[in-house]
């Protein structure tokens, strides 16, 4: 599947304009007064740089189109001047950037010889070990050293690195205090002891200096080290004795700013101008503030910092059309996706979905925001397919644009598109080798669900199960097949024992909890559980939020409303469910079929029809349509509702016994239209199904008896009682039956009687009578015998036509 350009304007986004930074407008005299949270500043700072292409260089921290790859531990890299005469520089990688060491056993190699000339100071070692301890989640062991390293060198970068320790140790608040206190912007050069005074030489700078952010996206720049940085070089990036000389003497270090009397920095007016914060110095630096933000649950907040729209929205430099530069993936797109985030959490859905659609057109290799449209199902299944292949892998990922488009596709839904569906699963398979994948197997079992095919898709489940304990995407599918497939129900309830012992505080395990008491057909029970799920559950006595926005738990919900007839508030739990998966027909199929119990027709054709114009080519929602046309009194158009239901029945390949009830509609249709003998068909096609079915018996037995077979009717009644005996319409049907054929039968014995009456007296009081008997018969043919036999002319024997009473009856 070759990847296709992106479409003019599949979707419209509108302009953001340049918002004047706040800070402009206010007193300089505080911390609070000289920095804004709105990100317009920051934007505002990246155009300024921007205004000059040939005489400025963009600033790296804040180009929307790099990744967070030039902090990482595995690409920083030190560059040692080599010895005087020499001719240029080496670089020399770090020892975490092509760490080989078999994690699983013993190794007794040591570093290159490269590193035996290079002396490290004590701030490398304790950056080394700050990374490491990063790599083996020893994360207080990181923050330990970490917390050494900034109080020695008030470096931007190791700042941000040690906000990332404790994001990742849950210290939210610690971590974003550390993002948002000022920073001096360009420290004083500090000489070197041994240096004399002169500027010391520094291996990631040509000369230590004010770098002052200099490094170009495409990297051409003196500052070699620049791009391996989230903030430029400062004098602590001086390696070996130099190094150690300057950290070792308090009076080298960079000037610090003071602290008022409340702990928190007090920069005096002087040194604004000298100062900021690392969320105004760094995209990377406020997009980990605002995730501090949303797990601390402070969701106005976190938008503030990113903004309720993107503000590199339009720039020259941002855009689907403009390429990752060094092979991550876009902090614009991440930070797209945050604010996704952000908008579901204050219930605005559509700004949401617009918000995910932005970041995976920003960069295609953020998944996370391809998870969330294609997993809650926020497009129409035409729009899913659209956007998606109209995305720009060849622009961003030129090598790789194949394969990412292929394995997007295979996880778009499956009700169209069938034919590309395959070809994309068996390229997976055949020239990428993914056969064995989660992800490529939870294509192949959501095709199998998709034509109700639950048994080969509970058999795909289970592959992936014993791939991985918890593939989320397939588990709700698992779990929907057990529930279908009666001999899976004890299993079912192992899964779910085993998962609320496994992971209590996931929603899926109490998702299975509910679905087995509803396969038990104990509503209230499933009801609790459900309800847990999509509000709040008891687990060790302790209340525990959980994913109010898992719609098949709302679905669940609804059914057990739905089982026990209470259609209003099932309707309730459905409209929820549709107003989180907006993309979806279901919710809207099962809100028709409630209106359908209540009697209101209107509001279920509006949800069918609506439910219609995302997937026509249900068959559940090809059997509603026709129940409502027959409940408008146009037969014909439920029956053809009906055939095309069962159609596309057999071309899903599904089990023929589900759709038995939608042939007893057609029969029922037929029955209506007074086409008895096609019903006849239709009805005997349900009980080969199921044999047993006493409404359809009843039914048939309707027919014979509309078709005057009063025997047929009433053994057909007789069998649907047995199966059901207190069924009144039945009783009612069988009575009148019985009553037709005694009061037929005994008219038939008075015509009989009073014919014999009739003929012994003509015959005795007409001498004539047997004169015109003959002669009537002899008109056709026949003659009357003495014995009074009727015998063709010329012929004899006896007891060959008839007798005498029989020719009087004619």
């Amino acid at each position: 599947m070759t990847s296709t350009p992106p479409p003019s304007n599949h979707f419209s986004l509108p302009p953001v304009p340049s918002l004047p930074s706040p800070s402009a407008s206010r007193p300089r005299g505080s911390i609070g007064s000289t920095f804004s949270f709105n990100p317009s500043q920051i934007m505002d700072s990246y155009y300024d740089a921007n205004t000059s292409a040939f005489t400025q260089r963009i600033p790296m921290a804040l180009d929307p189109n790099r990744s967070i790859l030039a902090s990482s531990p595995a690409r920083a890299q030190v560059v040692v001047e080599e010895v005087e005469g020499g001719g240029g520089s080496m670089r020399m990688p770090h020892p975490l950037a092509n760490d080989t060491t078999d994690v699983f056993q013993d190794s007794e190699d040591d570093a290159d010889d490269e590193y035996d000339s290079y002396e490290w100071g004590m701030v490398d070692r304790m950056r080394l070990w700050r990374h490491d301890a990063l790599m083996q989640h020893l994360y207080e062991t990181a923050a330990f050293w970490g917390d050494k390293i900034l109080s020695w060198t008030n470096d931007p970068n190791d700042a941000f690195w040690l906000a990332q320790t404790y994001f990742m140790t849950h210290q939210y608040a610690r971590a974003h205090r550390l993002l948002t206190r000022p920073f001096p912007v360009s420290p004083p050069n500090k000489s070197s002891p041994s240096a004399g005074g002169s500027p010391s030489k520094n291996p990631n700078n040509t000369t230590t200096g004010n770098s002052g952010g200099a490094g170009g996206p495409n990297g051409s720049t003196t500052h070699t080290h620049s791009q391996m940085q989230l903030f430029p070089s400062t004098p602590f990036d001086t390696k070996g004795k130099s190094r150690e000389s300057l950290s070792m003497n308090p009076l080298a270090m960079p000037s610090r700013l003071p602290v008022g009397a409340a702990g928190l920095v007090d920069v005096p007016e002087t040194l604004l101008e000298q100062t900021s914060r690392l969320v105004d110095m760094s995209l990377a630096c406020r997009y980990l503030a605002a995730q501090c933000m949303v797990r601390s649950g402070k969701w106005t907040e976190a938008m503030e910092l990113i903004g309720e729209a993107n503000p590199f929205r339009g720039s020259a430099k941002s855009g689907p059309a403009v390429a990752n530069l060094d092979g991550g993936i876009k902090i614009e797109a991440s930070m797209c996706y945050l604010r996704g985030l952000l908008m579901l959490k204050l219930n605005r859905a559509d700004q949401a979905k617009t918000c995910f659609m932005e970041a995976l057109a920003l960069d295609v290799k953020c998944s996370d925001a391809f998870s969330q449209l294609v997993n809650a199902e926020m497009l129409s299944p035409d729009e899913e397919w659209d956007f998606i292949q109209g995305l720009s892998y060849q622009t961003q990922t030129p090598d790789d644009a194949e394969f990412v488009q292929l394995i997007y596709t295979s996880r778009l839904r499956k009700d169209k598109h069938q034919v590309e569906h395959a070809l994309t699963r068996s390229r997976l398979v055949d020239d990428y080798g993914l056969g064995d994948n989660p992800d490529v197997l939870f294509s192949f079992a959501d095709a199998l669900y998709t034509d109700f095919r639950w048994a080969e898709c509970y058999a795909v489940t289970s592959r992936i199960m014993g791939l991985t304990a918890l593939h989320v995407p397939t588990i709700p599918l698992h779990i929907a097949c057990m529930y279908h497939l009666n001999h899976l129900h004890s299993k079912l309830f192992l899964m779910a024992h085993e998962m609320v012992d496994r992971e209590p505080e996931n929603a899926l395990s109490w998702y299975a909890v509910g679905v087995w008491y509803l396969c038990n057909g104990k509503w209230g029970q499933a009801r609790s559980y459900l309800r847990s799920v999509s509000l709040s559950a008891v687990s060790e006595s302790k209340t525990t939020l959980m994913d109010p926005r898992f719609a098949p738990a709302w679905a669940a919900f609804g059914h057990t409303f739905a089982m026990e007839a209470e259609h209003d508030h099932a309707v309730t739990a459905y409209s929820t469910c549709a107003r989180i998966f907006v993309g979806s027909h279901l919710p809207l199929l099962f809100i028709g079929m409630e209106q359908i119990m209540l009697s209101n027709y209107r509001l279920a054709d509006e949800a069918l029809h609506a439910a219609a114009a995302l997937c026509e080519n249900d068959p559940l929602l090809c059997n509603e349509r026709g129940v409502m046309a027959f409940n408008h009194g146009d037969y014909e158009k439920a029956a053809d509702f009906f055939q095309e239901a069962i159609d596309r029945a057999q071309v899903t390949q599904s089990s023929q016994q589900t759709w038995a009830i939608t042939y007893m509609n057609l029969g029922t249709c037929f029955r209506k239209l007074r086409k008895l003998d096609e019903a006849v068909k239709v009805y005997h096609k349900v009980l080969e199904y199921d044999s047993r079915h006493s409404i359809a018996l009843g039914f048939l037995g309707m027919v014979y008896h509309m078709l005057n077979d009063l025997d047929k009717a009433i053994v057909k009644y007789h069998e649907a009682l047995s199966i059901d005996p207190i069924n009144n319409n039945i009783l009612e049907l069988l009575n009148t039956a019985l009553e037709t054929s005694t009061a037929r039968s005994a008219q038939t014995l008075r015509y009989q009687e009073l014919a014999r009456i009739l003929h012994n007296k003509w015959h005795r009081e007409d001498p004539m009578y047997r004169e015109r008997v003959a002669k009537a018969w002899a008109e056709q043919g026949m003659v009357v015998s003495q014995t009074g036999q009727l015998v063709p002319m010329g012929g004899a024997g006896r007891g060959q036509q008839g007798n005498e009473g029989d020719a009087m009856q004619e």
